[in-house]
C-alpha cells in the first residue's frame, strides 16, 4: 500500500522465504512491513531485518479495529495493518533482539523439560495409588529407588515404572546439561546476582525475568511492568464505584509463572508473611499469593532500573 492508501498487492503467500521475496523483493530497503505477533514469526523479522526492511510488529490484542471488525479473513486484516502502518496507528510490540529472544528459548527450554518430568513422575505415582501403595518419603533418591524395585508389582505395572524411571534419568541428563550453561551465563551477569538478593528469587528465577523483561527501561514504573506480566486486578468502574477483580492473565505467562513460583518461597518470609496473612483471610490464599508476586516483581523492577542508572553512569564516567 502507497502512502495514499492505494493498495498495489493483496494476495495469500505460501508461507517460505523465496515465496515471500517473489512478492515484496524489490521493494526498496527502508520500506515500513507490518506483521502481527502471531505463531512462528521469527524467521520472518529475520528475514526482513536481512534484506533491509523496516518491521513492525503489532499488537493483536491492541489492534482493535481488527478485533472489532465484522467481516474477519487474512485479506482484510492486512489492509488494516498497512493502513494503520501508513496513518502511524499501528499498536506495536517490542521486538526483543536476537540475544534476548535464544536466553528466552534456553529458559523455556528447561522448564518444557521439567514440566515433562514432573508428569512422568506424576504417571508412577498414579500406578503406586493403584497398587495401594505410598511412600512419605522422595521415590526418586536412591533409598526411594530400592523401594520401588522391591515393590509387588505386577509385571505390566514393574515394565511401566521401568520404562518412566529410565525416561526420568535420561530428561535428567538433558537438563543438568542445559543448567551447566545458564550458570555459566548467570556469572557473566552482574544483574543475577542484585536480583538473587530478593526473597524467593533464585539463580534461575533471575535469568527467566532477565529474559522475558528484556530492556527495562521501556517500563516507566513498576505498576506497569506488573500490568505487562498480567498480575494486576481487572478494574470495573462506574461513577464512583470501583471494583477489582482477578488478574487479567493479558501479559507474559511466563514473567507471570515464574513470580508465581518465587513467591510460594517469600510469602512465608518475616518482609511478607503479615502481608499475605491479611490479603488470605480477605480474598483467600490464591489471590494473596499473586498479590505478593507483584510486590516481587515491583522490587525486581527497581533493582533493575537501579542497576541500569548505575551502568549508564559508568559508562559516561568513561566517557569523559
Amino acid at each position: 500500500m502507497d502512502e495514499g492508501g492505494r493498495t498495489a498487492v493483496n494476495r495469500n503467500v505460501p508461507g517460505g522465504r523465496e515465496t515471500l521475496l517473489n512478492v515484496i523483493g524489490d521493494l526498496p530497503a527502508g520500506t515500513p512491513v507490518a506483521f502481527e505477533a502471531a505463531f512462528g514469526w521469527g524467521w520472518l523479522l529475520e528475514l526482513l531485518q536481512d534484506h533491509g526492511f523496516e518491521p513492525h510488529l503489532a499488537n493483536p490484542l491492541q489492534c482493535k479495529a481488527i478485533a472489532s471488525a465484522r467481516l474477519k479473513n487474512d485479506k482484510v486484516d492486512a489492509a488494516t495493518l498497512a493502513h494503520l502502518l501508513r496513518a502511524d496507528l499501528l499498536p506495536e510490540a517490542w521486538i526483543a533482539p536476537q540475544q534476548v529472544r535464544e536466553q528466552r528459548a534456553v529458559l523455556r527450554h528447561r522448564a518444557q523439560l521439567v514440566r515433562l518430568r514432573t508428569l512422568i513422575r506424576n504417571r508412577i505415582h498414579a500406578i503406586l495409588a493403584d497398587h495401594g501403595c505410598d511412600r512419605t518419603s522422595s521415590c526418586w533418591s536412591a533409598p526411594g529407588r530400592q523401594w520401588l524395585e522391591e515393590l509387588p508389582l505386577t509385571a505390566v505395572s514393574r515394565m511401566v515404572v521401568a520404562n518412566m524411571l529410565e525416561t526420568i534419568d535420561a530428561l535428567q541428563v538433558v537438563i543438568d546439561r542445559v543448567e551447566v550453561h545458564l550458570a555459566q551465563t548467570a556469572k557473566a551477569d552482574p544483574r543475577v546476582k542484585a536480583l538473587t538478593a530478593l526473597l524467593g528469587v533464585g539463580r534461575l528465577t533471575a535469568l527467566t525475568i532477565l529474559a522475558e523483561v528484556g530492556d527495562v527501561s521501556r517500563f516507566d514504573s513498576a505498576r506497569k511492568l506488573a500490568s505487562w506480566a498480567g498480575l494486576t486486578p481487572t478494574v470495573r468502574g462506574s461513577d464512583r464505584t470501583v471494583r477489582y477483580g482477578h488478574i487479567s492473565k493479558q501479559g507474559n505467562p511466563w514473567l507471570r509463572w515464574i513470580m508465581n513460583e518465587a513467591a510460594q518461597t517469600a510469602k512465608r518470609s518475616p518482609d511478607y508473611i503479615d502481608t499475605y496473612v491479611r490479603i488470605t483471610h480477605r480474598r483467600g490464599k490464591k489471590i494473596a499469593t499473586m498479590a505478593i508476586a507483584r510486590k516481587l516483581l515491583a522490587r525486581a523492577w527497581h533493582v533493575l532500573s537501579g542497576a541500569e542508572e548505575a551502568a549508564r553512569a559508568k559508562e559516561a564516567c568513561t566517557t569523559a
